[in-house]
């Protein structure tokens, strides 16, 4: 498995949400689309940011208990970047899969964006992925 780049086994494209979104609008994203992780840019769609399906729940859950009656309640609503992780750590498409392997198990996190050079989110590669390939190596092996 040390032949293979993180381009070969990296989703992409990349479905990101720009900072200023709410966290119901990453929250539908996040469940139409069947992923746990989407990284936030900004503007330019430069990567800023990244955040977990465990944030939104943790957003979800406080957002849940307050009163909907209440007259700041829209006030209460956060901002995606409010509630992301940054600075993210990040990979390059031509990088080993070892790499991320060790920068997985190094910060105890589940994926990562795969940006280019200016920064920009190219896709994301997750433990899942990296499963998937094991798995499938697995089965081709006599």
């Amino acid at each position: 498995m040390q032949h293979y780049l993180v381009r070969e086994v990296m989703i992409s494209p990349v479905i990101s949400i720009r900072w200023d979104a709410s966290i119901l609008e990453a929250s539908a994203l996040m469940e139409e689309k069947g992923i746990r992780r989407l990284p936030v840019v900004d503007e330019e769609d430069i990567l800023i940011g990244i955040l977990s399906d465990g944030d939104v729940r943790e957003a979800l859950s406080i957002y849940n208990v307050t009163n909907p009656y209440a007259p700041d309640q829209d006030e209460i609503l956060l901002a995606v970047d409010e509630i992301m992780s940054a600075p993210v750590y990040t990979v390059r498409p031509d990088e080993h899969l070892r790499n991320v392997v060790q920068l997985l198990l190094e910060h105890k996190i589940g994926g990562v964006p795969v940006v280019d050079e200016h920064n920009r989110p190219l896709g994301v590669i997750t433990e899942s992925d990296i499963f998937r390939l094991m798995l499938d190596e697995w089965e081709e092996t006599p």
